[in-house]
């Protein structure tokens, strides 16, 4: 690792902890009126809590506001989300509020505000070579392909755009991704993939 490389992980991590920290206290209100939403609405847990791959695809303990219910079908089976996503849910994901709670996993060094989304563990194995890159960095709360499309690009194209984040990331390109990020919330966009509650699941590269 190069002396600039050491400089520039070293500014991100002082700026994600500092601002994951005024971040948490400036939304604390907001988070605990959302929780006790939550709670009214969908009962308990609160909070959503999953494994997810970090850096270098270590698993981590994702933690964000719960979205859908727990509904199941005659059989026991779980409904497909667009049939357990509520109404207030469905607020949360829309207005990125649901991933208030990921500035915890930030202030504990498991993500960075920016970086490629944490994805699910059962995707390692699916990546390509390339693609596998995206784990050279902290996953982010926001990230380029997010700011590029959110949930409505492919798979393959979310890929490319996390892996070109990789390949030139800096402080000021975080800068510019976070100012997007705003942007994109507050016009609702991307949040789901066509036909989807939220994005359809990734099976592997279509040349595999």
């Amino acid at each position: 690792m190069t002396t600039d490389n050491k400089g520039w992980l070293f500014l991100k991590k002082v700026f994600d902890v500092v601002t994951a920290t005024f971040a948490l206290l400036f939304f604390a209100p907001v988070i605990g009126l959302l929780a006790l939403q939550i709670r009214r609405t969908m009962g308990c847990p609160v909070f959503f809590r999953q494994t997810r791959p970090g850096l270098h695809g270590e698993p981590f303990e994702m933690v964000k506001f719960r979205t859908m219910k727990d509904a199941v079908d005659e059989h026991g089976n779980i409904l497909p989300d667009s049939e357990r996503m509520t109404s207030f849910g469905q607020f949360l994901r829309s207005t990125s509020l649901d991933e208030l709670p990921e500035l915890w996993n930030v202030l504990k060094g498991d993500m960075s505000l920016v970086g490629p989304r944490p994805l699910l563990m059962e995707y390692l194995p699916l990546y390509s070579k390339e693609q596998y890159r995206r784990h050279e960095v902290r996953p982010g709360i926001t990230g380029w392909a997010q700011v590029n499309g959110r949930n409505a690009i492919s798979w393959e194209y979310r890929f490319e755009l996390d892996v070109w984040y990789v390949n030139n990331q800096s402080f000021l390109l975080d800068i510019k991704i976070l100012y997007l990020t705003v942007k994109k919330v507050l016009a609702r966009e991307g949040i789901s993939g066509e036909g989807e509650a939220t994005m359809s699941k990734f099976t592997g590269n279509s040349d595999q």
